[in-house]
């Protein structure tokens, strides 16, 4: 194992990200270790019309087309990736420092699946406070913006994520994992943005989330929590 380390495989879902691709790829290539454990970054595009893909290129990622949807984005960018470890990334979403080797030191002992905690880049109390629970293992406190490292078996066996949920998708695939795996999450933190909520209103934002949780509890279809979703979230 020591003569061939596990590699990752980086995929980033996007729609029309021209502005925040830059940043991230230039964060992660400043950000992994000297090991440097990545085997490639893959931005899936879901159909921009600005110039996310040419950006994308030019910085030197691996670009794969899909249709629109961030699950069906990130099975596509599964389907595509050569590493043995899948790190699921959000384009706002900015991982510490040798993320690399922190994941792939939890995958060598024996820790298939996990995720990071969450600060967000705004220092407003109620979002510390949010933020503070990404901690606690437990399903009610994941969600995508903590990124999400996992086998490639792994991912397989459990048949990816759930293409009928819109939005959700990450905690949906995360509850499954939950039922018959051990969560890790590992202590250092990723930086994310806090632009929708400074947007909607930190408050106002995270009452619809909890109702969208709630919905969900009590048996709300992918499509019920999607036209929530548009009706309360989506900025016009």
């Amino acid at each position: 194992m020591k003569n061939n380390p596990p590699q990752i495989s980086i995929i980033i879902p996007v729609l029309n990200e021209e502005k925040s691709i830059p940043k991230l790829l230039s964060h992660l290539k400043t950000n992994i270790s000297k090991s440097n454990y990545i085997q490639e970054i893959i931005i899936v595009d879901g159909g921009s019309t600005d110039n996310s893909v040419t950006i994308a290129k030019e910085s030197g990622a691996t670009v794969v087309s899909s249709k629109k949807g961030r699950a069906i984005q990130m099975n596509v960018g599964a389907k595509k990736a050569k590493g043995s470890i899948l790190y699921f990334l959000h384009i706002d979403t900015f991982p510490p420092k040798k993320f690399d080797a922190l994941i792939v030191n939890a995958f060598l002992k024996k820790q298939p699946v996990g995720c990071f905690q969450m600060k967000f880049d705004n220092n407003h109390l109620f979002l510390k406070f949010f933020a503070w629970f990404s901690k606690i293992n437990h399903k009610i406190c994941r969600g995508g913006d903590q990124s999400l490292f996992i086998s490639k078996k792994l991912f397989n066996s459990l048949n990816g994520f759930n293409e009928n949920f819109i939005i959700y998708e990450d905690n949906e695939f995360i509850s499954r994992i939950y039922k018959g795996k051990k969560f890790t999450i590992l202590p250092q933190k990723v930086t994310t943005s806090a632009r929708k909520y400074e947007e909607i209103g930190i408050y106002k934002l995270q009452y619809y989330f909890g109702i969208i949780h709630l919905k969900k509890h009590f048996g709300a279809s992918p499509l019920e929590l999607h036209n929530y979703y548009k009706k309360k979230v989506t900025i016009h």
